[in-house]
C-alpha cells in the first residue's frame, strides 16, 4: 500500500472541512486535523507536521487564508492549496504573491482537490531534489548519514521499491531493509516519506 501523505485542512465552515476530510480519507490521505482561523492553523502546521495544507481564504477573521499561505511560504517548506468561492482580482492579486502550489474555486468536485494535491505534493519534491546534497543534510542534523544511506534517500525520493534500490545498490533486499531501519533510526521516523519529509525540515 502506497505511503500516506498527511493533510491538514483549514476551514472555517464545518460541512465543507468534514466532506474534505472524507475526500482525503478514501484517496489513501491521511488528515492531521481541521484548524477554522489563522491560530489554529499556525499551531497544527508547527506541531502536527503536516506535508500539505488545503488552505480556505475566507475564514471570517481579521487574519485570512492568505495571511496563512504568506506565513507557510516564509516559514515552512510545505506546499498549500487555497480553496475559495472568491474569484476577484484584489483577493487573487493577493494570493498570488504568495506564490501558492494550486488555487481552487468553490464548488469543487473532490477529484480535482485530489489531482491538485498530487501535483502539488510532486512539484514540491521535485523542486526540493536538488537541496538533496549529503553536506547540507549533514550539516542539518544530529546524526550525519553515511554515503550508503545518503544513496538510499535518494532512491527513496525516486519512489522506488526495496526490490528496486536492491537491484540499484547491487545488494540483497534484506540488507536494503536493514538499511532503511538505520536510516529511520537516525532520523526517528517510521516510514519512505517521512524520511523525505524529515530532511527537508532539516533543511528549511
Amino acid at each position: 500500500m502506497a505511503e500516506k501523505y498527511r493533510i491538514l485542512v483549514v476551514e472555517d465552515e464545518p460541512l465543507i472541512a468534514e466532506d474534505l476530510v472524507g475526500f482525503l480519507e478514501e484517496n489513501n490521505f491521511e488528515t492531521v486535523g481541521i484548524a477554522h482561523n489563522y491560530t489554529s492553523a499556525i499551531e497544527k502546521i508547527k506541531h502536527a507536521n503536516p506535508q500539505a495544507v488545503l488552505l480556505d481564504i475566507n475564514l471570517g477573521e481579521e487574519k485570512d487564508g492568505i495571511d496563512i499561505g504568506q506565513e507557510i511560504r516564509d516559514h515552512y517548506n510545505i506546499p498549500f492549496i487555497y480553496l475559495t468561492s472568491y474569484s476577484g482580482k484584489q483577493v487573487l492579486e493577493r494570493a498570488k504573491k504568495t506564490r501558492p502550489d494550486g488555487y481552487l474555486l468553490k464548488p469543487f468536485d473532490g477529484r480535482d482537490v485530489m489531482t491538485s494535491l498530487e501535483i502539488a505534493i510532486y512539484n514540491h519534491l521535485e523542486k526540493t531534489q536538488s537541496t538533496l546534497d549529503i553536506d547540507n543534510i549533514n550539516r542539518s542534523i544530529p546524526v550525519p548519514l553515511s554515503p550508503r544511506e545518503y544513496d538510499l534517500l535518494l532512491h527513496l525520493r525516486e519512489g522506488k521499491t526495496n526490490k528496486e534500490i536492491a537491484d540499484s545498490m547491487y545488494v540483497s533486499v534484506n540488507t536494503v531493509k536493514t538499511h532503511l531501519l538505520h536510516l529511520f533510526e537516525k532520523l526517528d521516523v517510521s516510514n519512505r516519506t517521512q524520511a523525505i519529509f524529515k530532511i527537508l525540515e532539516f533543511l528549511r
